[in-house]
């Protein structure tokens, strides 16, 4: 009872001290200088420094680890930096006292360290959350923190508040990500990142299985991805058979597991001076959990409202430990099972005068049997219009240890991901079938098995004033492709129904070494960086099973030869190349006062394939005009490098047509590397890199002290795109690689595409983003979140056909009005969201709605009697979608979660294209919104 009492005591003194300060800790700039150490000496010396009692649980902080705080910033911005994935966070902030304290978690008291000008000396003991030194006069989120936001993306070497930032940067947090139901980062992004747009696909082979979503309107190579501030690698997969970012060969960060994000920092501007190639329209850092102690497990089931399918589970683990006295270890686990989901509808019954959807052939000029048997019942021949189903299992490892004046870290990833993608049901009387091998028709579908490997060490300290921080890394993706449940019908009953279609690989080994060091200049901060990376790229493909592309003796007008779904990559097809890239950067932030920033930042690249050099440069800026508004503006050059798939990767697809009256003739439509003999005369040309210019301002308000509002706008230029042109086929074609040696027999058969720099586009768009935390009844705590994008993005020129084809007329266009379209109108062009979070007590509610804009598909004309029309143009509405999720904090220890994701189960607008024989295609494949209506979902958490 009297050690109660004494607690109580003691809390009543610290609200006391407390409720005297009168203003907020946002104090004059100060200069810090605190090298990478223990927690409890780093916290000593920034009491020491800033002239600010610090309150902090001593025993708690024992073995943590404090990053390092290097030159002129205010003190709450030093000391977020300092903390900064300890553990620790902010419960009281003013110009007398900041306390600080552990996440909730363990049970037992700790005491409370005072570190004032270098005085130390214990104070009094918190409660047994070891955060209860102040009261809690509103609920409040035991994961949120009281001060403000702090980024490191985008500002190397001094970390800022996301108001303070000179270029617009959104934060998300993991329990964001946790909170949306989502099967992934990638799709989480897309539900809480107003310009980020992910379009469900059905069908398109592997551009099925890569998580790409695109960044103000831009394609998914266009922004970089970083884990942990370090550049993160690409998959193997590239988006060969997709509507929309046809080419690209973007990172999947559905690769990451959830559980091992701390935060996600989405930096929405150029920034390929600072970072490197692929950052044009902005950058993705993933920052990953860095906590020593405690941890927690999530187990997530759901499925869709209609047809009770697309069921997913999700089990999640994420727990950390203390390495020696001072290191830790962070470890996360991901396993996600997505099963297949359905939209297709059923075929209308078939008749002797209307054969389209019969299954089978007449039987003396009757129905067959079993096609008889199906009139009046519902025939739902395609299973697999929807959500592919999956296996998957991340992993993920976050450690570091403090030697005292240097610090070793290590990060990475390691997962398998099985992607089953069905194909379109092959009728038994199809041309492409064997009824000897399947009487009842089949459903091709190819398997491809995923190993992602990614791995960064390195170390950081100081010398001589300079921060620096040596790291290297190796990531890898390899995609072995299979299929089942198929047949190459030119072999005829010897065809297997199982092939290996083949094997993609790719590589990168990045070293990286950078420098900041801050200095008093003008009375102001002046903060110094440089550094240098050396990146090695690998790609490489290997050839399938003979009997996956084999030619047989069964050959039937129409048939396509091969494995059904996906013939394998013929040994013509395999490649391998590998480029180095060497770069070197330097970048200033200047803050004269603590109202201005101003900075600047060049880089050159040298590729030593064609890429060649490349020189950019960025400059930005941000004035405080009061306390309550600032404005800021930025303008950069970039440029992506041309991956090594775009310039290399073929696959041949066989096709038997009729070709000047002669029938079975074997065409072999093939996706041409850029230096292959037949695309060099049709006209293709090295790739090269892909540059922009990009501008942007915007406005910063803060009117009142939970409130603020950002408004930025943007124009990106990006000239000589990569993009894959149309087929180029027939007569005129074959004469022009004739005419420069291919040989005839070849030539005759071959229809082709190949990859090349030849859109310019500008886009041009504003962000709105808002957020708003206030109390409600003395009882709920309400935190508010907007965010508006409109985007638009115009095509500026298109080079002209190569001479190799100019003289053939304007039957041979490089790129259609179809493929046009799919890089402007077949996108949103708006979106808004608007979010609340609400906390009483143990109880929370976040509900989000959500605006996704109307589109476009525009496809080619159709030419009768000299006039064109375009009859198969489609124009989509906009949908608001809303997400509701109820939360409950059973103990300390338990919480149970139910959800739903578009609860009014809102569907897209229809194509009115179904297909008469398959049932599919009612839905547009691009739609941000998906195509599978609601899902429910129910979470059972658990934090230790």
């Amino acid at each position: 009872m009297t050690q109660n009492f004494r607690n109580l005591s003691l809390c009543a003194v610290g609200a006391i001290v407390a409720l005297s300060a009168q203003s907020s800790a946002a104090a004059e700039p100060a200069k810090f200088k605190i090298p990478a150490q223990s927690m409890q000496t780093a916290l000593t010396l920034f009491a020491r420094q800033s002239g600010i009692q610090l309150l902090f649980p001593y025993d708690g902080v024992a073995g943590l680890h404090a990053q390092s705080v290097n030159g002129k910033m205010a003190p709450d911005v030093a000391l977020q930096r300092l903390i900064a994935g300890s553990g620790l966070k902010i419960t009281l902030s003013n110009n007398n006292v900041i306390a600080l304290s552990l996440s909730a978690r363990a049970p037992k008291a700790r005491a409370v360290e005072v570190a004032s000008l270098g005085v130390t000396g214990l104070a009094f003991a918190a409660q047994s959350s070891g955060a209860a030194i102040v009261p809690q006069a509103s609920a409040t989120s035991a994961e949120e923190s009281v001060g403000p936001a702090i980024v490191v993306t985008g500002s190397r070497g001094q970390a800022r508040t996301v108001t303070d930032s000179p270029t617009p940067i959104d934060v998300i947090s993991g329990a964001d990500l946790t909170r949306t139901g989502k099967a992934g980062v990638f799709q989480a992004l897309n539900t809480l990142v107003p310009s980020f747009n992910l379009p469900v696909r059905a069908g398109g082979a592997t551009s099925t299985v890569i998580a790409t979503g695109g960044l103000r309107g831009l394609n998914p190579d266009q922004v970089l991805i970083l884990v942990n501030g370090k550049r993160r690698h690409k998959t193997s997969l590239i988006n060969a058979v997709s509507t929309l970012y046809n080419g690209s060969v973007p990172a999947d960060l559905d690769m990451i597991p959830t559980a091992a994000v701390d935060h996600i920092e989405v930096l929405r501007d150029g920034a390929a001076a600072q970072y490197g190639s692929d950052a044009i329209a902005g950058v993705i850092n993933i920052i990953l959990k860095d906590d020593a102690k405690g941890g927690s497990a999530n187990f997530t089931a759901g499925q869709n409202f209609d047809r009770s399918d697309g069921e997913l589970y999700q089990a999640d683990l994420n727990f950390g430990m203390k390495l020696g006295e001072g290191g830790f270890a962070n470890l996360s686990v991901n396993l996600k099972k997505q099963e297949m989901s359905n939209r297709a509808l059923p075929l209308a019954d078939c008749s002797v005068t209307a054969t389209t959807t019969c299954l089978y052939p007449l039987v003396g000029g009757a129905l067959d049997p079993r096609d008889a048997a199906a009139v009046g019942t519902e025939r739902i021949v395609t299973t697999s219009f929807g959500v592919m189903p999956s296996r998957a299992i991340n992993t993920a490892l976050n450690a570091g240890y403090d030697l005292g004046g240097v610090q070793l870290y290590a990060f990475g990833t390691y997962s398998q991901r099985r992607s089953d993608l069905w194909y379109s049901y092959r009728y038994p009387k199809d041309v492409n079938n064997v009824m000897a091998i399947y009487p009842n028709g089949y459903r091709p579908h190819v398997m491809i098995d995923e190993e992602d490997f990614e791995f960064t060490v390195g170390a950081k300290g100081e010398l001589s004033g300079w921060d620096w921080d040596f790291s290297t890394g190796y990531g890898r993706n390899r995609a072995r492709q299979s299929s089942e449940g198929t047949v190459n019908p030119t072999l005829g009953l010897l065809s297997p129904t199982e092939f290996y279609i083949g094997t993609l690989k790719s590589s990168e080994f990045v070293t990286s070494l950078d420098l900041t060091r801050g200095y008093d200049v003008g009375g102001g901060n002046l903060q110094v960086s440089a550094g240098a990376q050396q990146r090695h790229e690998r790609y490489q493909t290997f050839a399938g099973d003979p009997s996956s592309y084999a030619v047989g003796a069964f050959i039937t007008s129409g048939m396509t030869p091969g494995a059904q779904s996906s013939a394998g990559f013929q040994p013509d097809d395999a490649a391998y190349m590998s480029r180095d890239n060497y770069a070197v950067y330097g970048d200033v932030a200047w803050d004269p006062n603590k109202d201005i920033t101003i900075g600047a930042a060049t880089r050159f690249e040298h590729y030593d394939d064609g890429s060649g050099n490349t020189l950019i440069w960025k400059v930005n800026g941000r004035y405080a005009v009061a306390p309550w508004i600032a404005l800021r503006a930025a303008a950069n050059t970039g440029f992506r490098a041309p991956a090594l798939a775009q310039q290399i990767y073929t696959q041949t697809t066989n096709q038997f047509r009729t070709v000047n009256g002669v029938n079975n003739v074997l065409l072999q439509i093939k996706t041409l590397a850029v230096n292959d003999p037949a695309a060099v005369a049709l006209g293709a040309k090295p790739l090269k890199p892909e540059k922009s210019f990009n501008i942007s301002g915007g406005v910063v308000l803060t009117p009142l002290p939970n409130f603020n509002l950002t408004i930025d706008a943007y124009q990106i230029d990006v000239d000589d795109r990569i993009t894959i042109t149309s087929t180029l086929t027939g007569t005129a074609i074959s004469n022009i690689l004739i005419a420069s040696g291919i040989p005839a027999s070849q030539a005759n058969t071959l229809s082709a595409q190949y990859y090349t720099n030849a859109i310019d586009t500008r886009t041009r768009g504003i962000d709105v983003v808002a957020s708003y935390k206030h109390g409600l009844f003395d009882t709920v705590n309400m935190q508010w979140n907007l965010g508006f994008n409109y985007n638009k993005t115009k095509i500026t020129h298109i080079i002209d056909n190569p001479p190799e084809l100019a003289a053939l007329g304007s039957d041979y266009v490089l790129f259609d009005r179809a493929r046009r379209s799919n890089m402007t109108n077949n996108l949103p062009r708006t979106k808004l969201s608007i979010s609340n979070l609400a906390t009483m007590g143990d109880f929370t509610l976040s509900s989000r709605l959500t605006r996704f804009g109307g589109f476009k598909s525009y496809q080619n004309g159709v030419t009768s009697g000299g006039v064109t029309t375009y009859p198969n143009d489609r124009s989509y509405g906009a949908k608001w979608i809303t997400d509701l999720e109820a939360n409950w904090q059973v103990t300390p220890l338990v919480n149970v979660a139910v959800g739903a994701n578009n609860i009014f189960n809102v569907y897209p607008d229809e194509t009115g294209q179904i297909s008469a024989t398959l049932g599919q295609g009612a839905y547009p494949g691009t739609s941000p919104i998906g195509f599978t209506g609601g899902f429910y979902y129910a979470r059972v958490g658990l934090n230790f």
